[in-house]
């Protein structure tokens, strides 16, 4: 294997303080929780049901909830003075669905709470339809609404921004010196894991360290993920040049783009000219449109060959002079256009919304930690050769109470009564019974019902509860910041409920 005669390593760098080391200050959550299913005998393909499971526990308005209490409560106290009262923070959410819900319950959370000095901004491609937030579509724009079109990576260096909340964007190449820390609720590994953290390795007057919370990645995984780049990025064996002229081939001719659009991207994507991502997204949309009519195996084919493309030119056009601009078009095209093929993918996950329901949750503190980069020993990042192709085999179907039981074993941890959500769906039937509410619920918006009188009535069943020797009621009553979240959920669920039952749909 060719030896460089000189590598800049990822330590020498941090040791000559160009960089800062990101693993130095981590801190991992977990969340336990436990499901039921409303349909027991009901015959699913199980890899697909497990990953309809894993979301809907994900997206469920009581994980978002407890995790946007730690997210804003953990920046205003440890993050919001740093760099002198500059610094910033990014949220990595693992969809745009996600991305949209955290939006809006931070937002609200923060309203709720009278913070005045805290504002959010949130990254996406296209647009998002989730009928559980609101009947329009949600875009960058309509969720950006103050910035007015311009774009979030721009607005994120005003100071009244802290928080950027992103799905499938600026986690490679994105360059804000004032990003001090990062809340992680996607699975990460590899190249990504890297790539992903070290947005918080640019250095700033006044920048002395910086901060990871991590709500679903294990630390020793991500240790290791660093590991083959933290000394020097050494191959076990020497990768093939030529493996992305292969690639490239392959995705030519399987139809899903036609070279005239590259063409046009690029030319648009490198003319300075050109300030808006809307340009740039028109350009793409044929080729979204027709990977959208393939085969779900030739969805998946393309979708892994065009990643392993990326990834490869990424790395190899570093080291190797290609001189070819068909590449360069080619990565740019496919760079953007990857997250539209991605949200394809998901709309062929299954909907059990109404199949299951969340009956525990508890989301806990795992510990504080140094990942320290001197302790592992070096690794070789694996040689490529050739351009490989992927199958998935078939996917064996089971009863639904089967595959709840095998993700209840994996996730339930040491779930307790004290952690038993069911008392939260008692409290909805109790507020429904309300002829108060009822009316108020029929004559005023989501948000002017729950800053009315629904506040009082909640508390009315909290403290009945507590009385009852309610663990939960007794929790929430002790801490305001849970019962505000809470509350907020439930308004939202009895609104809902109210206006369903009455054949009415205001948003």
């Amino acid at each position: 294997m060719p030896i460089p005669f000189h590598v800049y390593s990822m330590r020498q760098a941090i040791e000559e303080g160009f960089i800062l080391d990101v693993l130095k200050h981590y801190t991992s959550y977990a969340a336990f929780y436990q499901l039921s299913a409303l349909a027991n005998d009901k015959l699913l393909p199980q890899k697909k049901a497990k990953q309809a499971l894993a979301q809907f526990a994900k997206l469920h308005a009581h994980n978002i909830a407890q995790k946007v209490v730690v997210i804003v409560e953990h920046f205003r106290e440890h993050v919001a003075k740093k760099i002198g009262g500059k610094a910033k923070a990014m949220l990595v959410t693992d969809s745009r669905k996600a991305a949209v819900r955290y939006k809006l319950a931070i937002d609200k959370y923060i309203k709720a709470q009278g913070y005045k000095d805290l504002r959010t901004l949130v990254a996406f491609s296209g647009s998002v339809v989730d009928p559980d937030s609101g009947s329009d579509e949600f875009t960058e724009v309509s969720m950006n609404a103050e910035v007015k079109g311009q774009e979030p990576a721009e607005a994120f260096k005003k100071d009244e921004y802290r928080i950027l909340l992103v799905a499938n964007k600026y986690q490679v190449g994105f360059d804000q010196p004032l990003l001090h820390t990062m809340y992680v609720d996607k699975r990460l590994s590899g190249v990504l894991a890297v790539q992903t953290l070290s947005r918080l390795n640019r250095t700033a007057p006044g920048k002395e360290d910086t901060f990871v919370l991590d709500f679903v990645n294990k630390p020793d995984e991500i240790l290791d993920s660093f590991m083959p780049y933290y000394r020097t990025a050494a191959l076990e064996d020497v990768t093939d040049p030529n493996v992305v002229h292969e690639l490239m081939t392959k995705l030519n001719k399987v139809g899903v783009y036609f070279w005239a659009e590259v063409e046009q991207f690029a030319e648009a994507f490198f003319n300075p000219k050109v300030k808006t991502q809307a340009a740039l997204h028109g350009v793409l949309k044929p080729a979204a449109d027709r990977f959208a009519e393939l085969e779900e195996d030739a969805q998946q084919l393309f979708r892994k060959d065009l990643g392993s493309f990326l990834r490869l030119y990424e790395f190899l056009s570093q080291i190797i002079p290609y001189n070819d601009p068909e590449l360069e078009k080619l990565f740019v095209f496919g760079k953007n256009l990857m997250p539209r093929l991605a949200e394809h993918g998901r709309k062929e996950a299954l909907a059990l919304d109404s199949d299951v329901q969340l009956t525990h949750y508890r989301l806990q503190k795992m510990g504080e930690r140094t990942l320290d980069l001197e302790s592992g020993d070096v690794v070789k990042l694996p040689g490529i050769k050739e351009a490989g192709t992927g199958t998935g085999g078939e996917d064996e179907k089971k009863e639904l109470r089967e595959i709840i039981k095998r993700m209840n074993d994996l996730f339930a941890g040491d779930i307790t009564d004290a952690d038993f959500l069911g008392v939260v769906t008692n409290w909805q039937g109790r507020l429904m019974t309300n002829e108060g509410l009822a009316s108020q619920a029929k004559n005023n918006s989501e948000d002017q019902f729950a800053m009315g009188g629904f506040k009082d009535a909640f508390m009315d069943v909290v403290i009945d509860a507590q009385d009852a020797q309610n663990s939960i009621a007794d929790q929430m009553l002790k801490d305001p910041r849970i019962f505000g979240v809470v509350q907020s959920m439930l308004a939202k669920m009895v609104w809902k409920g109210f206006n369903q039952s009455q054949g009415v749909q205001k948003w």
